[in-house]
């Protein structure tokens, strides 16, 4: 994998708190190099208090050509990006930040829509369905979106950070979607989702209330590490179908790379 590495390696940093549990620095930088080019997805573990120092160090950084930002970075992300699209505008956060012409940062967020094409990829149909989705981060708002968008007839929308959640649901209702508030009990809905990190460790508490998973629903889940959850788990067991975080990853990936190697005329 690190056959090209030399000066003139262009470097991608994937920045998180915590870090060891992503799989982009890999698969990023295997793509890089199947495509012939001479370039390194680097794991960078960056506190919250250290982000702005951090940033003022890569837009100094000449050979810094973009930055990917995984959990809890990506509300920040959009906070120092000197332009951004139209659908990270309304996320309010980014997961991909490019170096354009000028060395300014351009970024967007796709970890909704990659999310969402995996779960159709694996069988889930959204268009007039009832869709819960647990967790509101950076990722979850993403989700809440690409979800709205591709059709259901209520999206059930649950979060600690009821602020944030809040204000979701009022923009998403403003757009014209059918947002709402509920709880973590999964048994009104036709689609069930995890967008927190409930399920990365064995103590974690499941994040839907216990037996309410039903027959015929769908279930996705965000997690990558372990590949399957408690949650996806269960699921399995019920003879529900499933779509776990490698498959998001695999699909957000593949969008990244695309963002990163293919610039197109920047959204102010």
């Amino acid at each position: 994998m690190l056959g090209m590495l030399n000066g003139a390696t262009r470097l991608f940093p994937i920045i998180g708190d915590p870090i060891a549990q992503v799989k982009a620095p890999e698969g990023l930088t295997k793509a890089f190099q199947e495509r012939g080019i001479n370039a390194l997805c680097v794991p960078m573990h960056v506190a919250p208090q250290d982000w702005q120092s951090f940033i003022t160090t890569m837009r100094t950084t000449k050979n810094v050509d973009g930055l990917v930002a995984t959990v809890p970075h990506k509300f920040a992300a959009f906070d120092v990006c000197d332009s951004v699209s139209e659908r990270a505008r309304f996320l309010q956060s980014v997961n991909v930040m490019r170096r354009t012409a000028d060395g300014k940062f351009h970024g967007d967020m796709f970890d909704g829509i990659g999310f969402v094409d995996a779960c159709k990829e694996n069988g889930c149909s959204f268009p007039g369905k009832r869709a819960l989705l647990i967790g509101l981060g950076g990722a979850g708002t993403a989700i809440a979106h690409a979800v709205a968008l591709a059709g259901v007839s209520d999206l059930g929308l649950c979060d600690l950070d009821i602020a944030r959640r809040d204000n979701l649901i009022s923009r998403l209702k403003t757009e014209g979607f059918p947002a709402r508030a509920v709880g973590n009990d999964a048994s009104e809905f036709d689609i069930v989702l995890n967008a927190t990190p409930l399920g990365m460790r064995e103590s974690d508490p499941f994040p839907v209330k216990t037996g309410s998973l039903q027959g015929g629903q769908f279930v996705g889940d965000v997690v990558t590490e372990p590949e399957i959850t408690a949650l996806i788990a269960s699921a399995r067991a019920m003879g529900l179908s499933t779509s776990n975080g490698i498959a998001m990853f695999e699909k957000v990936r593949d969008l990244l790379l695309d963002f990163l190697l293919n610039p197109r005329p920047e959204a102010h």
